[in-house]
């Protein structure tokens, strides 16, 4: 599994994973809080199937170790 889901999309998906569990606790305290658990997981993990199926990549492609020698 290729890194596909950036940085800032990442801080994105743990936000709203976050604000959508904390729903089960408190708010309308309902199981469908528990959805939350799912971009929370690809923000920990980096990889969403979705954005593999679409060809989507948020990454930054990595800079060479070799200082740009091919």
């Amino acid at each position: 599994m290729k890194c596909n889901v950036g940085g800032i999309d990442r801080a994105i998906r743990a936000l709203v994973g976050v604000v959508l569990i904390s729903l089960v606790f408190v708010g309308p305290q309902t199981p469908w809080g528990w959805v939350g658990l799912l971009p929370l997981a690809t923000a920990i993990i980096g990889w969403c199937p979705p954005y593999t199926l679409l060809g989507i990549n948020t990454c930054q492609p990595r800079a060479s170790k070799e200082g740009g020698k091919t």
